[in-house]
């Protein structure tokens, strides 16, 4: 009876100690082998049980060879990071002890703790229906990551080849872009984690998490973004307008709070552009944090990091056409230092006069010059005037040697990079004019007028037929109001010469007119997501809105001989501001035709009229 009614020892082993066990097992005898496993996969085992077993584990891992994996996997399914101090502690030790007495364990640890990345998974039944998803209310999520690390860091230090072994097993267990946003957001933190103590797979984990942010880039485009935000709006307005009818009372709605209006307001409406933000946020915040020590840059890390950051980029957004958000990337760091943006511009230049260069990616490195050049406010005049002389000069030796001759005529695919180096100039001088005639008028338009813009304009190749016409139409006003070259008639006949398409679709015939035929993008078009937009916004030039004003103006021809007091009210202008508001991101002629009013922050397709 004193026994049946006494509880057992919790020390009281099967068959005597483990390595009895394990060596009976060995012979044939499983009776007491399936009882320790049953033990170890407990749900109710205590904290004192585990602390015991594992202390025996760690004295008997010389047994714990290939054959007993499904024991080492009940392991390392113990519940052991939502236990006790002291049972952390000691499954740390155990962990050290395995991988370095068996290595042929180091996959299924890594495993086990990359698994953990994640909030758990938890379980609701509605209707009968599981949904599972992870748990966002686990208080001590923030403490169980810092014990994963060290567990990482553990196995990483007890064998020295954890970082080739590891970097598949994050791979896989990447979650896939519809996973909720935490789930996402604690993966891809504690990945960028891990590149802080395992700095050789920096390179590898910035490529993975790009890479998968490009795959959610590239699902968004910008007219879903505002389309979505746009339906967002119109139903909160017509929620407040039915609110207002029913409940006309000022104090219910101070008593909303800001705090949820502000949250809300922040929010994506497209699910996908809300993921996306989180995690461009907490990119750009890696990039802070790598790049400065006390608040202060430390200029060999960041060089550091910016050779990763141009690695990434060459292999994975540079070939990807008309992505809108994850190349910022690039534009984030190089504000930190000037040297850094002049290295990135000497870098796309370098593809794009390349000839050994597929063609598509020298178009792609002229796109990013143009709209690097015109975008980036901490890129100050005097480099955009050496980029406009390297440009305009390989721009005028490409002319030398193609304008006479077979291939001396209008054609994308001979001349695919000259077109786009066009564009990039055009581009430039229509953000940039202003302020390379501030100052100094009859300086700014000397340099402007040794561009000689009339002789690539005037030539063979007609860039003007390709360029995008928003482009061409604001280039040709600027040109003409500072007498630099006179663009509409080569723009008239141009429109004349347009060839209609034909495409035969269910829906009919339809008449189309090719008007981006280079099909170029601007990649540092205005920056959408809501959280991630303020890192950027501070060193990002808006376009400033052109007024009738402004537009008037463009159609008088400066005066030869005008002094400075004498220069009118467009010329006096501020360089363009970060209010301005107009416009829209010109990624292809066919955004411009429906531009939605809510675009801002890009030249708008603003015709010009000829003059007669």
């Amino acid at each position: 009876d004193e026994f049946i009614s006494s509880p057992p020892r919790k020390t009281v082993r099967f068959g005597g100690t483990l390595t009895d066990i394990l060596l009976k097992y060995e012979k044939g005898e499983t009776t007491d082998f399936e009882l320790l496993k049953h033990q170890l996969s407990d749900p109710d085992i205590k904290d004192a049980q585990i602390i015991n077993w594992l202390h025996e584990f760690r004295a008997s891992v010389a047994y714990l060879t290939k054959e007993f994996e499904q024991l080492i996997s009940i392991l390392l399914k113990l519940p052991w990071l939502r236990r006790s101090r002291e049972v952390v502690e000691e499954y740390l030790g155990f962990l050290g002890n395995l991988v370095s007495a068996q290595t042929v364990h180091l996959r299924p640890c890594l495993r086990m703790i990359v698994s953990q990345f994640v909030p758990p998974r938890i379980t609701i039944r509605e209707d009968d229906v599981d949904i599972s998803d992870s748990d966002d209310d686990d208080e001590n999520l923030s403490e169980n990551f810092n014990t994963c690390h060290r567990a990482l860091q553990t196995v990483a230090r007890y064998v020295p080849s954890t970082p080739q072994f590891l970097m598949p097993i994050l791979v896989e267990n990447f979650p896939f872009i519809n996973k909720s946003e935490r789930t996402l957001e604690c993966y891809v933190h504690n990945l960028l984690r891990v590149t802080v103590y395992l700095p050789t797979l920096r390179l590898q984990i910035l490529e993975l998490i790009i890479e998968k942010l490009l795959k959610l880039d590239v699902s968004t485009p910008q007219q879903d973004i505002e389309d979505a935000e746009e339906a967002a709006n119109n139903s909160n307005n017509d929620e407040k307008s039915t609110e207002e009818g029913l409940f006309d009372m000022e104090e219910d709605e101070e008593r909303k709070g800001n705090k949820v209006v502000s949250s809300r307001s922040e929010r994506m409406a497209h699910p996908l552009a809300e993921r996306l933000d989180i995690l461009m946020t907490i990119l750009f915040s890696y990039i802070k944090d790598v790049c400065h020590v006390d608040g202060k840059l430390d200029i060999n890390n960041t060089k550091d990091l910016y050779r990763d950051l141009v690695s990434v980029f060459d292999k994975l957004i540079l070939p990807t056409h008309a992505s809108c958000h994850v190349q910022y990337f690039m534009f984030y760091i190089c504000s930190f230092k000037l040297g850094l943006a002049e290295a990135f511009l000497d870098h796309l230049w370098k593809k794009l006069h390349d000839p050994n260069n597929p063609s598509v990616i020298r178009q792609t490195a002229g796109s990013y010059i143009g709209s690097f050049l015109a975008r980036a406010k901490f890129i100050p005049v005097v480099t955009v005037k050496a980029c406009l002389d390297l440009l305009v000069n390989w721009l005028h030796k490409y002319i030398d040697n193609q304008d006479t001759g077979a291939n001396a005529y209008c054609d994308v695919a001979l001349h695919g990079p000259f077109y786009s180096t066009c564009q990039a100039v055009f581009y430039t001088l229509i953000f940039r004019h202003k302020q390379l005639l501030d100052g100094n008028l009859r300086k700014g338009l000397s340099y402007l007028q040794s561009l000689n813009f009339e002789r690539i304009v005037m030539c063979q190749l007609n860039p003007l037929k390709i360029c995008i016409p928003s482009v061409v139409n604001l280039f040709a006003a600027i040109t003409r109001k500072y007498q630099l070259v006179f663009c509409y008639t080569i723009i008239e006949r141009n429109n004349r010469q347009y060839i209609p398409v034909v495409r035969s679709g269910t829906g009919g015939d339809l008449v189309q007119t090719c008007t981006n035929p280079l099909d170029s993008f601007f990649p540092f078009d205005p920056y959408m997501l809501k959280r991630s937009k303020k890192t950027i916004d501070p060193f990002y030039q808006f376009w400033e809105e052109l007024s009738a004003e402004d537009l008037e103006n463009l159609k008088k021809p400066i005066k030869k001989g005008t002094s400075e007091d004498e220069d009118d009210d467009f010329l006096k202008g501020e360089t363009p501001q970060n209010d301005g508001v107009v416009g829209i991101a010109p990624n292809s002629y066919d955004s411009y035709t429906r531009s939605p009013v809510s675009s801002i922050g890009s030249p708008p397709d603003c015709y010009v009229l000829y003059p007669q």
